[in-house]
């Protein structure tokens, strides 16, 4: 696909970094305000990871997958 920008590994590394922070934000493993910034925040590599894209990667014009 044209806007993949990711690796295999990369995705892998968003997917499972973005389901520990929900789970550790869910589960109140971590309490309080920062519990609730990690149920949100979470989503975000969760997202990226699961699309393949990231738009942070294409504002730098940087990919991790090769051409």
């Amino acid at each position: 696909m044209k806007y993949i920008n990711q690796a295999g590994w990369d995705r892998i590394a968003r997917v499972s970094f973005g389901g520990i922070i929900l789970i550790l934000g869910w589960t109140n493993i971590v309490p309080g305000g920062f519990g609730v910034f990690l149920r949100y925040f979470g989503l975000l590599p969760l997202v990226t990871g699961l699309v393949g894209f990231c738009p942070v990667y294409h504002l730098l014009k940087f990919k991790t997958v090769k051409a």
